[in-house]
């Protein structure tokens, strides 16, 4: 065990490019030889905070290769710790042998990756001429979400809303040094109809993202609301979208984005387009016109821990 490499998330940061990050996904996606059982998702009690918290438990498996788990816990009331709501480690492993060959800092590695997927999706549902973006939310995702679809678009202008003015005035400042400009707003609706991409990564249990507001050609980028009685956008956006998600076994089940309308019978299963394994086999289509509204809900998915594990392991080895 004294030999076992260790990656932190400060290599991870400094350490992540996007687009080589979102082609490896993009592999990962298209390939059948990645094993994923659905993750064990596990709600326990937090009275000390009055909220409960969720661990769970993301194995994936490329046989002969790497094998590797995700632990992650979610304590949405961590802001009063002034930590983050995610908290998380990967082992990663040789799965020919069972050897442990890494351990690495989950917190950086889910954040790279989801924003990754996110682009993924988007670089096929957003138009390709789509130079802007509204960020709702101010966590620890914002600003890959960011930097991740701005690799895949000609992104010129971002605005940034959050329920904190001053983290999201933070978060302009961190990227005041990139290609496009960006600055807040004081509400949602004061930029939601007028931009090509909207992405959204909060815990919200109300809907932020309003069908009512919507515009012709919009790709809707829902990334947050992890839980059943959590959600993003209204029934009306669902309705008016082409809706798709990362994987059937977890888009279908773990979000109220999805789970709610399905309940409510705004939309039937078979209404739901593609997950990413069909666009990227390009077994099924993405957009399909410049009008159309889409919506991509991530709800996160094993192989993408894996696909990111295997990319920083091989960065920081060399191999």
């Amino acid at each position: 065990m004294d030999n076992i490499t260790q990656i932190d998330n400060n290599f991870i940061e400094d350490n992540t490019n996007f687009t080589e990050l979102i082609d490896a996904l993009k592999a990962g996606f298209s390939s059948s030889d990645i094993i994923v059982p659905m993750r064990h998702h596990h709600d326990f009690p937090n009275p000390a905070v009055g909220a409960d918290s969720t661990l769970l438990l993301m194995p994936a498996w490329n046989p002969s290769q790497e094998a590797g788990v995700k632990m992650v816990t979610v304590s949405p009331e961590n802001g009063q710790f002034d930590l983050p709501s995610i908290q998380g480690t990967y082992i990663y492993m040789d799965a020919e042998k069972g050897t442990l060959k890494a351990i690495l800092e989950a917190k950086s590695l889910t954040a790279k990756r989801t924003a990754a997927a996110s682009a993924l999706a988007s670089s096929f549902l957003s138009k390709k001429n789509a130079s802007s973006l509204l960020m709702i939310g101010t966590g620890a995702l914002s600003v890959n979400l960011i930097l991740a679809h701005a690799s895949i678009r000609p992104i010129s202008q971002v605005y940034i809303w959050g329920r904190s003015p001053e983290k999201a005035q933070a978060i302009c400042e961190v990227l005041k040094h990139e290609s496009f400009n960006i600055e807040t707003v004081e509400s949602i609706d004061e930029k939601i109809s007028d931009v090509d991409i909207i992405s959204c990564a909060t815990l919200s249990k109300t809907p932020l993202v309003l069908g009512k507001h919507l515009k012709e050609g919009q790709h809707i980028d829902l990334v947050g609301a992890y839980k059943k009685d959590m959600r993003e956008a209204d029934n009306d956006a669902i309705a008016k979208a082409s809706v798709f998600v990362d994987t059937y076994q977890g888009g279908l089940k773990e979000s109220g984005d999805i789970v709610i309308p399905l309940q409510e019978g705004i939309i039937k299963e078979t209404d739901i387009k593609a997950d990413l394994f069909e666009l990227c086999s390009k077994i099924k289509n993405g957009r399909v016109n410049d009008s159309e509204i889409t919506v991509f809900k991530s709800v996160g998915h094993a192989l993408e821990d894996l696909v990111a594990a295997k990319y920083y392991y091989n960065k920081f080895t060399h191999e």
